[in-house]
């Protein structure tokens, strides 16, 4: 029997994995809903909406029928939005076996539940062998076989062991975690800082603010995960200081991007119509704040990103209050033993 790894989801992401999984991979499965982008992909071998100049190996095979996506698979990938995961997962649970391997690519938390993705999964189908994939991984930059590194953790050693296998080449380097929680909280978390930095390139600001944005960030975030019991260091790694430092660097990274439109003076609402793709950043900020209350933990830029967002809030206006807030030591909790 052929080697089979699935994709669930045919965003830009879930493209990019589907071509790496594809040289080392007999038959890659690429599940998505729109049946009309499936037959373009089967015809030109590119997607008609993202990453248009990727050349998908003849390995890739777009379906749009679940069942027989996940037939017989070592390997599934779930790369769907994270409003739309538990909906997916839970038509996806009626043929997962137990036996599989399951990996999350998807960085964000479910509204109302505040949901991991990883949780999402344990709830809504039979699998245990389940991970979570995470890091500086831009998918244009991959598509054009730029070198990246990526990180894959789970309790099962197996789940690591069979994504490097099927994920690993000279240009794209993969490492393992035994905390699955903590790359997964780093991988959500850091989509809002980038929409900050979105912000702070939008208004012309410079190195300095960027450098302050990138290591308060990775406290912020730290701070979180020590609170959820997760291991502080995963958040120097890269799912933590890696992803932050990529996109909050990138004008590629689609959160950065709404960033700069905020900047701009648009919308919530236009930035939406105008965007083709899910900026996780934009609902995790929400969710962030909503966490931050019930666990105390403070958490001012992503409380800021998400007044700015959701309360028309002035980014300036935001940005004094804080600068303003009261000096306190730089090495917080959330960065010692």
């Amino acid at each position: 029997m052929s080697i089979r790894g699935c994709v669930i989801g045919a965003g830009s992401w879930g493209t990019a994995l589907a071509y790496l999984m594809a040289f080392r991979v007999a038959d890659v499965p690429l599940w998505m809903r729109n049946a009309e982008t499936a037959e373009t992909i089967r015809k030109t071998r590119r997607h008609p909406k993202t990453l248009e100049n990727l050349e998908l190996p003849p390995a890739v095979r777009p379906t749009t029928d679940l069942r027989e996506a996940l037939a017989d698979c070592e390997l599934v990938i779930f790369a769907v939005p994270s409003q739309a995961f538990r909906e997916v997962a839970r038509k996806a649970g009626d043929f997962l076996r137990g036996d599989q391997s399951v990996l999350s690519a998807t960085k964000g938390f479910e509204r109302g539940s505040l949901a991991r993705m990883s949780e999402i999964l344990r709830q809504e189908t039979a699998v245990r062998k389940i991970g979570v994939l995470s890091g500086p991984n831009l998918a244009g930059e991959i598509a054009m076989g730029q070198p990246a590194s990526t990180v894959v953790a789970s309790r099962f050693p197996e789940v690591i062991e069979l994504a490097t296998r099927y994920m690993k080449s000279e240009a794209f380097r993969v490492y393992g975690s035994d905390d699955p929680l903590g790359v997964e909280l780093a991988g959500a978390m850091k989509n809002v800082m980038a929409v900050a930095a979105g912000i702070a390139h939008g208004l012309g600001f410079g190195s300095n603010v960027l450098a302050t944005l990138l290591t308060r960030g990775m406290t912020e975030m730290a701070r979180m995960g020590r609170a959820f019991g997760a291991n502080h260091l995963t958040f120097s790694g890269l799912a933590g200081f890696g992803d932050l430092v990529c996109t909050c660097g990138s004008t590629m990274s689609r959160n950065h991007t709404v960033g700069r439109m905020v900047a701009q003076g648009k919308t919530l609402e236009q930035i939406r119509q105008e965007m083709t793709q899910v900026a996780e950043g934009v609902e995790t900020a929400r969710s962030i704040v909503e966490l931050s209350d019930r666990m105390k933990v403070d958490m001012p830029i992503s409380r800021g990103v998400a007044e700015v967002l959701y309360h028309g809030r002035a980014p300036k206006e935001v940005l004094a209050e804080l600068m303003n807030r009261p000096s306190k030591d730089e090495l917080d909790n959330a960065l010692r033993e």
